[in-house]
């Protein structure tokens, strides 16, 4: 047996200013299917997590609702430790970064790239909300951009046009909090010499430790000049404050990730077969892997293994970054009841179905995965259901008529051999993060094992006078294929496994089992192991998304870049990506300049005339997600603006915005006609604004 691993792996922090969604489960479950995995193999795997507690956005929502943040995020951490362990995900340790631990790390850290120079101070130029008191975060400020004219866009990037710039070169800019003209005021600020590690990360990111999309797209940033990273925050901040400068704190995403090494440490003090130097000093042959999302891969990838390089601690074996879940095709929408809370689906479905859902959707890459409802009911109905439980639930009868016990001999042999080399494919893909692999395998052996069972049909047999014996053969044969099945839906399904695990009267279903044969055996009566899904528990979960969204929005509190919402900065000189600009008119265009058109419905929620225009009106559009759009459209010689309020037209989502001398057209209404008749283009009277029309 080879010798046995000592792992470490983490989950990206969520942030303890708002419950867990489907979004956060995606991580989570699959994170806690490869820890599983891994210790089902034998190995020693330790899976640890915090909240991510710090930052103005927490201190706002504490205030808003009255309490102090220390009751905030311990209240939050109380909801998410039920939601996940609802989900059955089995962290080792949850804790937050709000702990003595996170504390002594994030001083000693921060010390020792001060000794090391690695911290330059200078003084910078904030904008501060006089009202509130208090210096504004990008994300903060809203203003026009100042590159292409857009409104209402954030203090860092326009969502328009992709462009980058600094807080004060906003367009009349307006605090999020009051609404109130910023002030710009000089600040010193602590600095982290980010571009002394480039060569370091250049080397680092090609190591093998990320997935090759990750470390091309970081290769944008290290093939440009690296800036300097603020580590430093001012009062009044949430955190933890920086030895020596009274009123500044450390910026939430420098002792963030430094929680995962809190956690652990928290964990060592209570169990003495882990030692934590073990696995954080530079030498150690241990292994530590961060599950993350591709929105955060920055922080994980560029200033975390600066950071621990220039700490005297040892970086990451890997950064796993996945994609965002969509449902239904869709970004998760509060207006259509796909924001789906974890304690609301818990409410409604068993957990275990949307684990089987995301594992058979999960690759090791960062694309995103969608959650198709319809789809997501037929596959755990006809998978989990049709094939898997079913194999026992035909054979288990027919045991128990036979006495209890499975039969002394292995009536295909040859067959209870490959699915036990089956096992080898399957751990491999387990181990690759190809969940998605995994699950065919598996539902192939369920396949083959259903087909066993069908050809030799023991329900028929049973009826002749003297094949009781090769009844009892057919069925224990059928229960040694289930229990390999189940075995490797362990790390899965591991309340189903625990059932099995009775069912079969077995103490342990792991991988390493699975050369085991239970011949002569003696099983339990067979219990219903999962129900069929119903499309009314569908749609009464979206109903009861839709009533979250109406009683949150009583509570809600300006959104912040917390972890899996942090936007990164594209290094000095880099552009943002954006999308392809659409073909230009005339002549023929090929299908896949046509297939760039991204059509939507939008819905009009004001219309008026354009002074000093003779063909245009302006339209304020509905897009969805709380989003408006404006768009000049050239209707007004067919149309009056209270003719079109309240219709739902089809806009061309992703044409460049075009700077026009009455304003910034967001888009292109499609209309159509002949001669003098001229027809706007109108998405049914139901659809709901957002919706892509294909």
């Amino acid at each position: 047996m080879p010798d046995r691993r000592k792992i470490l792996v983490t989950s990206a922090l969520p942030y303890a200013n708002g419950p867990i969604h489907l979004g956060h489960m995606l991580e989570h479950i699959q994170t806690d299917i490869w820890v599983r995995f891994q210790n089902s193999m034998g190995n020693m795997c330790t899976y640890v997590c915090a909240d991510d507690t710090h930052g103005t956005a927490v201190m706002l929502r504490a205030e808003k609702e009255g309490k102090t943040p220390e009751d905030l995020i311990k209240a939050v951490q109380a909801d998410h430790m039920r939601d996940f362990g609802g989900f059955l995900i089995d962290h080792h340790n949850y804790y937050s970064t709000h702990s003595d631990e996170n504390r002594y790390y994030a001083e000693l850290i921060y010390t020792r790239l001060k000794e090391n120079d690695m911290i330059n101070v200078r003084t910078i130029s904030q904008l501060y909300d006089p009202v509130k008191e208090i210096f504004l975060a990008d994300r903060f400020v809203k203003g026009t951009c100042p590159k292409c004219g857009s409104a209402d866009q954030y203090g860092d990037a326009c969502e328009v046009c992709s462009a980058t710039y600094e807080p004060n070169e906003l367009i009349n800019p307006k605090s999020a909090y009051t609404g109130a003209t910023p002030e710009v005021r000089e600040s010193e600020h602590f600095f982290f010499k980010l571009p002394e590690c480039q060569a370091m990360l250049k080397e680092w990111t090609r190591s093998g430790t990320l997935q090759d999309s990750v470390a091309n797209k970081l290769a944008e940033w290290l093939d440009a000049e690296l800036q300097e990273w603020d580590v430093s925050r001012d009062a009044p901040y949430f955190g933890f404050e920086i030895p020596g400068a009274p009123g500044k704190f450390f910026y939430v995403w420098l002792d963030a990730p430094i929680g995962y090494m809190a956690s652990f440490k928290n964990l060592c003090d209570r169990r003495d077969d882990l030692e934590f130097d073990d696995y954080w000093k530079p030498d150690s042959t241990a292994e530590l892997y961060h599950f993350i999302g591709k929105d955060i891969i920055n922080f994980h990838a560029l200033f975390w293994p600066a950071m621990l390089e220039n700490a005297g601690y040892r970086k990451p074996s890997g950064v796993f970054a996945h994609g965002y879940i969509t449902v239904n095709g869709e970004k998760m929408s509060k207006s259509r009841g796909t924001f789906i809370m974890a304690k609301t689906y818990l409410e409604h479905l068993n957990p275990e179905y949307l684990r089987y859902y995301y594992a058979a959707k999960l690759g090791s890459g960062v694309e995103d995965i969608d959650l198709s409802l319809t789809d997501f009911a037929q596959r755990v109905n006809s998978d989990l259901v049709g094939k898997v439980v079913n194999i026992a639930s035909r054979c288990a009868g027919f045991i128990k008529k036979a006495g209890g016990s499975l039969s002394d001999t292995v009536a295909e042999p040859q067959m209870l051999a490959d699915f036990q080399q089956a096992g080898t494919t399957i751990a491999q893909a387990y181990e690759r993060r190809e969940f998605s692999k995994a699950v065919r395998e598996i539902m192939n052996l369920a396949d083959r094992a259903n087909e066993y069972i069908q050809a030799k049909a023991p329900w028929s047999m049973a009826k002749e006078a003297g094949r009781e014996q090769e009844v009892h053969d057919v069925c224990s044969m059928g229960i040694h294929l289930f229990r390999l099945i189940t075995l490797y839906l362990g790390p899965v399904l591991p309340d189903m496994n625990e059932k099995v695990k009775a069912f079969l009267n077995v103490e342990s279903l792991n991988f390493t089992d699975r050369e085991t044969v239970l011949t002569g055996h003696a099983i339990n009566k067979f219990k219903p192991l999962l129900t069929r899904i119903e499309l009314t528990q569908i749609d009464a979960l979206i109903e009861a998304s839709k009533e979250d969204v109406a009683a949150d929005a009583k509570t809600g509190t300006p959104a912040a870049a917390g972890q899996n919402q942090a936007q990164a900065k594209p290094a000095k000189g880099q552009k943002a990506a954006k999308a392809d600009d659409t073909a230009e008119q005339g002549g023929e265009i090929e299908f896949n300049d046509f297939a760039k058109l991204d059509l939507r419905v939008a819905r009009v929620v004001e219309a008026d005339h354009v002074e000093g225009a003779d063909k245009l009106l302006r339209l304020q559009l509905d897009v969805g997600e709380d989003t408006t759009r404006q768009v000049f459209s050239g209707i007004k010689s067919h149309y009056q603006p209270e003719q079109l309020v309240g219709k739902n037209v089809v806009l061309v989502y992703n044409l460049k915005p075009r700077k026009m001398r009455f304003g910034m057209s967001e888009g292109m209404v499609l209309a159509a006609g002949g001669g003098n008749e001229l027809w706007v283009l109108e998405a049914h009277e139901d659809a709901a604004p957002g919706t892509r029309i294909s």
